[in-house]
């Protein structure tokens, strides 16, 4: 029997995150809205490019072939398009043979206040107003940076690596060492508190929701020795010895762990980054989503916390780069 919604791992993915639309968008912002309409129109049955968060979609919707009886994963369509001009997009999607049945237009406004009621544990997008939204109250969502495609067909794992703090955890930890920008602090703040776990931070919910898919996968192994895992948990923090043990302690409290997990003090994540080859990455961080290994892994931007907090009078300039262009993609959100 199906999962209901309420147990089902839902993600809300925006038209921006899931394919291309770096042409059609500069047909609004060079030529306004009622050009882009009648773009769109034009264009609806030309089949739109793959893009950064499609790889990642395209294994993770293959979850429910493999059970079928409880179809434990969902995909939504979350877009500021109107279902006129959005008709490209399913079309999209049915050309790629994606299970994405259910959908929200919004005819030019954010999407994001209806995530609770499709019971979504992540969205996705490459507008950075949306997303930056969505997390001011409290619902999860990360920016998707641009980077170039990789998309091996012969490839069936969904590897999915999290940073902790900011991301998995609340933002406490980031606190202290933000606090004086002293490393020893922090680890005696760790030290002091580590058999307290950490609240959860925005992606726990998604994190708890993956580790019940690989529940279900360990039965399937038991099942038949011969099925292949789909789904590879990685957890890649700057956290090192002694402050890991807080780490350890809060999974342990949610009854989840991480197929792989990395205390790397402060060394550079792309080193582990560039092996483990995730589809998709979250970190609260900036400076840790600038480029990865080859510009070809999916880094996504969650803007929580203290990492992401400024103070008026000495704000920093609008991050340039990788994550600029998504600031204005509003329409083909």
């Amino acid at each position: 029997m199906p999962f209901p919604v309420e147990d089902k791992l839902v993600i809300g993915v925006a038209s921006s995150a899931l394919f291309d639309l770096s042409e059609s968008h500069q047909v609004y912002v060079e030529q306004g809205q009622e050009a882009y309409r009648r773009y769109q129109e034009r264009q609806r049955d030309l089949i739109l490019e793959r893009g950064v968060a499609f790889p990642f979609i395209r294994r993770f919707l293959s979850i429910n072939r493999c059970f079928a009886q409880q179809a434990p994963v969902e995909v939504v369509l979350f877009s500021r398009n109107s279902p006129e001009t959005g008709l490209r997009v399913m079309r999209s999607i049915a050309h790629y043979g994606l299970d994405i049945s259910r959908a929200v237009f919004m005819n030019g406004k954010s999407p994001y206040p209806y995530l609770p009621a499709f019971n979504t544990s992540l969205f996705l997008s490459a507008n950075e107003a949306d997303v930056k939204s969505a997390i001011d109250v409290d619902y999860p969502a990360g920016l998707v940076l641009p980077s170039r495609i990789a998309d091996d067909q012969d490839d069936i794992e969904l590897r999915v690596a999290f940073d902790f703090d900011g991301v998995l955890a609340d933002d406490e930890s980031e606190a202290v060492f933000k606090r004086n920008n002293d490393l020893g602090e922090f680890h005696a703040h760790e030290t002091l508190h580590m058999a307290r776990p950490h609240q959860p931070g925005p992606l726990a919910e998604m994190f708890r929701k993956l580790a019940m898919l690989q529940q279900l996968e360990q039965q399937a192994e038991r099942d038949d020795p011969a099925y292949r895992r789909i789904v590879r948990i990685a957890i890649i923090t700057a956290r090192n010895a002694p402050s890991h043990e807080r780490v350890v302690t809060t999974l342990g409290s949610w009854g989840v762990s991480a197929d792989e997990t990395f205390f790397l003090g402060g060394m550079d994540k792309g080193r582990v980054l560039s092996v483990f080859k995730p589809h998709i990455f979250f970190d609260d961080q900036l400076t840790h989503l600038k480029s990865g290994p080859g510009g070809t892994i999916p880094m996504v931007h969650v803007p929580f916390g203290i990492a992401n907090r400024r103070e008026p009078d000495t704000a920093a300039p609008p991050p340039t780069g990788a994550a600029a262009p998504s600031a204005a993609a509003v329409s083909a959100a």
